[in-house]
Order: structure tokens, then sequence, then C-alpha cells
């Protein structure tokens, strides 16, 4: 949690701007089991791909659209209308993705209702389930979002404690509390509890390199990006657009809406494969010896 934090910080990504909001990854793949087996590699999210690249079915569709949307570029370039290739058009962190996660705590309340002019969302699209949340971003290539770090030591989040009325789904459900895993007995602490051990875990210190390289580092622009289906639309990059540059009123304001509006990936910190975690002994073989 401390090191992740840290390259947020590097990164230029704070908890006092929405559209720079710390990143921190889906670390857990189990979300339906009554139990959480930190010991079986099965629990937890494959970490060198993408959030809309953890279903296979997703990549021939993912490397036909870059394949297209290049194709149009070498073609007609901007002139002719076209954008650089990417694979997702959407983004894993932005002003409405943190919003999403955080709506039942102000002063986050304030700024989603701001956003959606003075109402909530759709009930239907309001954050109420963690399992159907990772089940849907797993397996779609349009849901595209990472966390933000109150899933890993802020159990009010989950809760509507101020009673704001969310609605309800279309399937009769009452938006309330955050539906949780089995695992977590209906307890947000015991929830983020789970997630910050996973997050601590063995498995996690072992391959969290590999995301890093994905969100901060090697994989996260040129040819290694392409690889890992990782590119996003290139306004979402530092330094892409030079808003002072740009003389039609209209076209910048545009480029500043898409960049506070639809996210904004992180400056690159590394452009070698990040080392994994060398790996001490556990406390129980540290006794033992």
């Amino acid at each position: 949690f401390e090191y992740i934090s840290q390259l947020n910080s590097l990164a230029g990504r704070t908890p006092n701007d929405l559209t720079q909001y710390p990143v921190f990854p889906w670390v857990l793949a189990d979300y339906e089991s009554e139990a959480l087996d930190l010991a079986d590699p099965a629990s937890f999210r494959n970490l060198s791909r993408p959030v809309g690249a953890l279903d296979e079915s997703n990549h021939a569709m993912l490397r036909d659209r870059y394949n297209v949307l290049k194709d149009q570029w070498q073609q007609v370039g901007a002139a002719g209308g076209a954008t650089p290739p990417f694979h997702y058009g959407s983004h894993y962190s932005s002003a409405a993705c943190v919003l999403h996660f955080l709506v039942r705590l102000e002063p986050f309340t304030t700024y989603a209702l701001e956003l959606q002019d003075g109402r909530f969302d759709v009930s239907d699209r309001l954050f109420y389930s963690v399992p159907k949340a990772f089940r849907h971003c797993a397996t779609s290539s349009a849901d595209v979002k990472e966390l933000v770090p109150e899933f890993y030591y802020a159990p009010d989040f989950l809760r509507n404690s101020s009673r704001f009325e969310l609605g309800t789904r279309q399937d009769g459900t009452r938006v309330d509390h955050v539906e949780l895993p089995p695992w977590a007995k209906g307890s947000p602490e015991a929830f983020v509890r789970g997630m910050r051990e996973a997050l601590e875990s063995e498995y996690v210190s072992g391959h969290i390199h590999s995301w890093i390289d994905l969100v901060f580092g090697a994989r996260q622009r040129g040819p290694g990006a392409v690889e890992a289906l990782n590119v996003f639309h290139y306004l979402t990059y530092d330094g892409a657009a030079d808003v002072g540059a740009i003389a039609d009123d209209l076209e910048r304001d545009r480029v500043v809406q898409q960049l506070l509006q639809f996210g904004q990936t992180p400056p690159q910190l590394f452009t070698s494969p990040h080392p994994a975690r060398l790996s001490g002994p556990t406390l129980e073989r540290a006794i033992a010896s």
C-alpha cells in the first residue's frame, strides 16, 4: 500500500484532485466464496493484464479495434479526422470513476450531484455491489475501472450512513449499502481488512511489478503497451496536448473537457521493467531457522 501510494504521489496523483486521484489495482478475483483463501493463486487477478484485457475473449476485439484505428491514422491522419490508435476509449481512472465508488461519502456525494445536475445517477449505474462491479470490469472492454485507495483502508465509503435516496434498480433491488462478497460476512471492516491483507500478500508482492509496468512503467506506452493491450486514447497521456497552443476556442475547450472528465494516464515513472520484489523469509521460517 505504501509503495503504490508513493508511486501515485511521484506521478502527481493526489486525493485533492478528482481528475488525478490515486489509482490502486483490483488485486483479488474472488468475490464469491464464503471464505477468502490468500494461499490460492486463483483468488487473485492477473496483474500482468489491464482490467479490460482480463477476459481473453476480449483480446481479438481489442487488437482489431487498434489495427483499424491504426490503418485510419496512417491513411488520413489528424487532417482526415482520425486519431492515434487505442484499445480503450474509456479510462481506468477519472473523476467519474472516483465519484462512482465514493458516492456515499461526503464531500464526494456533493461532487457527484454537481456532476449530475443535482441528481444521483440512474440507479442501475450506481455502485451497489462489489462482486458485480468486479465481474463487469473483468469481462467488459468498456468499463475498465481500477480502484481508489479507500478500498484498502476506509470502510465508511461502503455504507449509506447518511441515508441518501439512491433509488431502485430495474430488478426491484433498492440501492443502499454496498453489497459485499460473502467472505466479508456483511462487514465493511472485514471487507477492507481482507482487501488490505490481499494487497500485502506474498502473491501480490511477487506480481505487483507487472501492474506497475502497465500503469507507471515500461508497458504504459510504446510497443510494450501495444503488446499488452494497454493503449488508451492519446489525449489521456501526459504531454499529449499543448492546450495553450490551441488557437481555436472550441477545440481548446473540447480538449480541456476531455482531460478533466475522461481520465488521465499518470506520467511514466519507469522506462524499463520494474523488478520483482525480493522475497525474504516469512516470520515462521525466520523463527524456525
